[in-house]
Parts: structure tokens; sequence; C-alpha cells
């Protein structure tokens, strides 16, 4: 009997825990409100599937700093009236142990023109302030650094490297596989 009570008791313990634990997940934009986001409502987008060689992924890895979690990168490119308008990258990747994904959008020439945070599963306080991700715009690759005046955040330092990995990354993948083929 004692034993079927203390199986009652744990039950409403796990029940209320359940009922307590709060849901963080938040889903701020779909894709087609983060592609009007990035490049305006007349704007076309053209989607960019880019599969780097073994070569490419070493050197995009070394200016990323980080390593590739994919043999697939989808970039979206905006024009209008045929003039580029820029691209946008969407990057998922676990921050502590729950997802984000973040939009990183360049402007033709490559630079960063926004950083737009699509879905956060985190607690929000963990989560960057839009102003946290003003500083990282038209910086060059080498400067997305926090030795070189990027600064971070106390308190939420795993969400603000882990946003920084995901610009250094989309931002190393267009220098190897847009801007340095544009070249050819």
């Amino acid at each position: 009997m004692k034993v079927i009570r203390k199986g009652v008791w744990c039950m409403l313990l796990l029940m209320l825990v359940a009922v307590a634990t709060p849901g963080f997940a938040k889903i701020f934009y779909s894709k087609n409100e983060a592609m009007e986001l990035a490049f305006g409502k007349s704007a076309q987008v053209e989607q960019l599937s880019l599969f780097p060689d073994e070569q490419e992924a070493a050197k995009i890895e070394q200016l990323s700093r980080s390593k590739l979690e994919s043999g697939l990168y989808t970039f979206y490119v905006g024009k209008e009236q045929d003039k580029l308008l820029g691209y946008a990258a969407i990057e998922t990747g676990t921050v502590r142990t729950k997802p984000e994904t973040l939009m990183i959008v360049l402007t033709p020439d490559g630079a960063v023109s926004n950083v737009v945070t699509l879905a956060f599963h985190e607690p929000p306080e963990y989560q960057p302030p839009e102003r946290w991700y003003e500083q990282l715009k038209n910086r060059l690759l080498p400067d997305q650094d926090f030795n070189k005046g990027v600064q971070g955040i106390s308190g939420a330092t795993l969400s603000t490297r882990a946003a920084l990995d995901k610009v250094r990354r989309v931002l190393a993948v267009y220098e190897v596989m847009i801007k340095d083929k544009s070249k050819d």
C-alpha cells in the first residue's frame, strides 16, 4: 500500500514539475516574413544552393574558425528589377541545449547589413538584444571577434558566442563560395 502511495506522489510531483516548467520556445518570423524583412515586399528572392568541396570547406573553416556542420549552404539572393539587393543566409544551431535560428543579411558586396533572430528556444534572458547585433554591422570577417571590439554580454556569453560563430561562418561561406567565384 505504501509503495502505491509513494508512486502516486512521485507521479503528482512529476506532473507538477512538467506543468511548472515554462516553455521558452519563441518563433519570431517565418521564412517568408524573414525574406520580406531582408529584401522588402517587392523583391524577387532566388535560392542559391552551395556545396563546398573539401578545399573550399577547409578554407571556410579556417576563415570562420568554426567547424562546418553541413555540406550544403543555402543563400537567398534578393533582387529587384534585376538589381542585386543582397544575400541572406539562415543559420540554426544549438546555444546551450536548445536551438536558435538567425538570419544574417549581407549587402551585395558581402558586408553584414542585418542580423535577425528568427527563433530562440533558450530562456529569453539568454537572448542578445537587437542592439547587440548592431555592432556586427559593416565589420569585415577578421573584425568579427570579441578580441577586436565586439562586446560580449554578461549572462549571455554562450548566446553571443553562438551568434558570432554563425555570422563568421556566413561571411566565410560568402568569401569562398560567392565572392571568390564572382572573380573567376
